[in-house]
């Protein structure tokens, strides 16, 4: 690794590049193509490309050291919104203004570093992160959207969030986010495996994490498949070290396709009667169709000594451990009312500290051993069914 590689004319955007890598940079003009080649052979650990004389010509460049070299590449634009589809198939990970200041230039270099690193060490397919619960009203998209946000902490730009609760999903909702696209877009370049395409039809969250949203429409998710759901998801992990699943309450058809890729099982439920016997049976239920997974994170939401129940009595119920208390909160209703998930503004309160250590399990950091790969297939009978 050779640091930054900086293509640009601009002496201001050269005097900001340089400040904010403390000088540990290489800068071409651009002009000399034999210079760039000889410059990426070099393995520089980032790009940086400007696009203000030739914006089509750096788009081809960062597709090039994409291509040619598996280089990371952030183009430095004014033009961000003509550029963002273009770019997006040229596999440029980020794109910051010629404008920024010194500190959004750093924070742009070592987040991008830290990507680069990242998908360099990721397995060829990435893991998918299934959250579910046996019925509604338990927090189950709460703890999905702060899990997709923490891991995005920990690979950005590599995290998609999948709104799988068909009729009623809320993902959009709880990040704020207005999406052009939803779910039933995804499901053709799905089934082609086009992941140029179906990139297109994804939410970028400001946090840099990656959101196909639920489906406004009942009728058109309704027409979709757990065999299309199969193929979205297969698709994802090709792209992206971590696909998140929100799942509907229950065990649907699109839910147990989700669950039969599944190698990360997050099972959330209530401190209530109904909704641990629920989990119960949910357990149950999984461990006959061989979708019960050894790696599978019980999270236990509105934890409060008030309510007449233990985590004893729950472990006791479910015959499993509980492996994560999400003590009740003041700061959750404010959370879900501004879509702003609590993860995101990494507080320090006790609620955000737990849901901070369920990211931490899956990502692998509890003890540094965890694998990162992913199992496909659950164990059907001969004739196909689960």
């Amino acid at each position: 690794m050779t640091g930054v590689l900086l293509v640009s004319r601009s002496p201001h955007v050269i005097e900001q590049v340089t400040l904010a890598t403390g000088g540990q940079l290489t800068t071409l003009g651009g002009e000399d193509g034999d210079a760039l080649a000889q410059a990426m052979a070099a393995s520089p650990d980032l790009v940086m490309l400007e696009t203000r004389w030739d914006a089509e010509g750096a788009v081809a460049v960062a597709a090039w050291a994409r291509e040619r070299f598996g280089a990371a590449v952030v183009l430095i634009t004014d033009d961000a919104t003509v550029l963002a589809l273009p770019a997006m198939r040229a596999g440029v990970r980020d794109m910051v203004s010629p404008e920024a200041s010194v500190d959004e230039f750093r924070d742009a270099i070592a987040r991008n570093r830290r990507a680069a690193v990242i998908e360099t060490a990721a397995p060829t397919r990435g893991q998918i992160v299934t959250v579910a619960s046996p019925k509604g009203g338990v927090g189950k998209t709460t703890v999905a959207t702060n899990l997709a946000v923490g891991l995005t902490q920990v690979a950005p730009e590599r995290v998609v969030l999948v709104d799988l609760d068909l009729h009623f999903g809320d993902v959009a909702s709880a990040l704020n986010l207005t999406p052009t696209y939803t779910l039933p877009d995804t499901i053709r370049p799905a089934l082609n495996g086009d992941l140029l395409a179906l990139k297109t039809y994804l939410t970028r969250h400001e946090t840099g994490l990656w959101v196909v949203a639920g489906s406004e429409s009942p009728a058109a998710a309704d027409a979709i498949t757990s065999e299309e759901i199969t193929a979205l998801l297969k698709t994802l992990s090709q792209a992206f070290d971590y696909v998140v699943v929100d799942t509907s309450p229950g065990l649907s058809e699109h839910t147990l396709a989700a669950l039969d890729l599944t190698g990360e099982l997050v099972l959330v439920t209530g401190l209530d009667v109904p909704g641990v016997r629920g989990l119960r049976k949910e357990i149950e239920t999984l461990s006959q169709l061989a979708l019960l997974l050894e790696s599978r994170h019980v999270v236990l939401n509105f934890a409060d000594a008030s309510r007449g129940l233990t985590v004893a009595d729950v472990e006791a119920t479910i015959n499993a451990k509980v492996d994560v208390t999400l003590p009740t909160s003041k700061v959750v209703p404010i959370s879900v009312n501004q879509g702003i998930p609590l993860l995101q503004t990494r507080g320090k309160d006790p609620l955000t500290r737990e849901l901070s250590s369920l990211v931490a399990r899956i990502a692998g950091q509890s003890d540094g051993s965890r694998p990162r790969g992913r199992l496909f297939g659950r164990a059907r009978s001969t004739d196909g069914t689960r």
